[in-house]
């Protein structure tokens, strides 16, 4: 045991990161807790679009256990990777129900998306890419997903609900049994990080998952192990050939620029918040946790499901403590336990796991501080970037809206010599993301 412990001290340098295996094992299954929702609600997703519900869910538990298991051991970063949420909401009903396409050529595309993603990686341009951003946009990638992950909270809590009559948004039920487990776990929250108490997010979210059964919100099961379900009706069954096809380009380049601004914002966004950035505001050794997305990618859509990437919600382990690879090979052994266990997952409630997303967009807010607000050139961008991720509920709508006015703006001022040449690139990329997205 102890060799086994001092092994993963020096592997993934729990030490000189100043964690130990307790809290990074406990940050791992804060991770889990906050994002297992996915391997639900990413395959009834994909089922709108003819995709067999079982089959998806397999693809999705393991593209997830892949993916954030060479996050833990070959990028050691304390991220958690699984299908995103909107890449396969734009697949199921874009793509399939209103532009016609089959899943399987849909698929092909996401896999062609990643294969892309991966050599552009190898040959270090996506790295490159990257590092050309501003350090002010950097910043307001933290802040955007901080406001978006707290909207989802507030939503997933019920306090903030769909609206009626033209009305975009409208408050929940204050009475509600399950809002008010919700507001307290806020609470609970709050009072446990004040007084320093370790694991504050992780006793919050089993405490109001206790609380919900004790007040009937959750009910168990009628069973809660049992065998996956087959994962052959999608198991290589994309259509690669038919995604090659020149009236199929605008899907593969918005699948494409999706993954690639949502991965970059999100690496960004939590890496800034977790102290991985270097004094100029880069993430050391980007490309492999890129590399890991790339992958990702490429095996969930052989095995069936969407793009694949960094989730927000790996920021509640960094909030809990994690900092190293650890933390992400915890929550992929928990993910590859759902294959058996996944009726469990509904025991853990939206309004036991929303509380938590609310603290740690709180928590996210911090970089603007970081933002200069008395230059307007680097103010402007930095705040379209904010509003628009949360308020188009898109992190890539705000991360390429910010990559288009910046330059726009330097260029108007007579600052165009502090845009860089990767700058001007992605400009270019996102401008062709507005022309030739297949809006519905």
């Amino acid at each position: 045991m102890y060799k086994t412990t001092a092994w993963l001290y020096r592997y993934f340098g729990l030490e000189r990161l100043g964690t130990d295996v307790r809290t990074e094992v406990s940050a791992g299954i804060t991770t889990f807790m906050t994002m297992a929702y996915i391997v639900i609600v990413n395959p009834k997703i994909l089922e709108a679009a003819g995709i067999p519900l079982g089959a998806a869910m397999v693809a999705t538990i393991l593209s997830a256990f892949f993916g954030t298991l060479c996050m833990g051991i070959y990028a050691r970063r304390p991220f958690a990777i699984a299908p995103y949420m909107g890449e396969n909401a734009f697949i199921a009903f874009t793509v399939v129900k209103i532009l016609g396409y089959s899943w399987q050529t849909a698929l092909g595309a996401v896999f062609i998306g990643g294969l892309l993603f991966t050599v552009l990686t190898l040959l270090k341009i996506r790295g490159w890419l990257i590092n050309a951003i501003p350090v002010s946009l950097k910043y307001s990638f933290a802040v955007g997903i901080g406001l978006f992950l707290t909207f989802i909270g507030l939503n997933q809590i019920g306090i903030v609900r769909g609206g009626v009559g033209g009305v975009p948004v409208r408050v929940g039920n204050m009475h509600d049994t399950g809002v008010l487990i919700g507001v307290f776990g806020f609470m609970l929250i709050s009072i446990l990080m004040i007084r320093k108490i370790k694991g504050a997010i992780l006793l919050s979210i089993i405490t109001t998952t206790l609380l919900s059964i004790v007040c009937g919100i959750t009910v168990f099961p009628e069973r809660l192990v049992g065998l996956p379900p087959s994962l052959a009706p999608t198991l290589f069954k994309l259509d690669i050939t038919g995604a090659l096809s020149w009236g199929f380009f605008s899907v593969i380049l918005t699948v494409f620029l999706m993954d690639f601004v949502d991965t970059m914002g999100t690496l960004i966004g939590v890496s800034a918040r977790a102290g991985f950035l270097d004094g100029e505001g880069n993430l050391p050794e980007v490309e492999k946790p890129m590399l890991v997305d790339a992958l990702s990618t490429m095996f969930g859509a052989l095995l069936g499901t969407t793009t694949a990437g960094t989730f927000i919600e790996s920021a509640t382990g960094i909030e809990e403590g994690g900092r190293s690879g650890l933390t992400a090979v915890v929550t992929a052994i928990l993910f590859l336990g759902t294959l058996c266990f996944a009726p469990f997952l509904t025991i853990v409630p939206p309004c036991a796991y929303g509380p938590a997303l609310v603290m740690v967009g709180l928590l996210m807010l911090k970089p603007i501080t970081l933002i200069p607000f008395d230059d307007f050139t680097e103010l402007i961008p930095a705040f379209c970037v904010i509003v628009l991720m949360s308020f188009t509920y898109n992190i890539g709508i705000g991360i390429t809206a910010g990559f288009i006015v910046y330059p726009l703006l330097k260029v108007a001022t007579g600052r165009y010599r502090e845009i860089t040449p990767g700058l001007w690139v992605l400009f270019t990329t996102c401008l062709l993301f507005y022309i030739l997205y297949p809006y519905g």
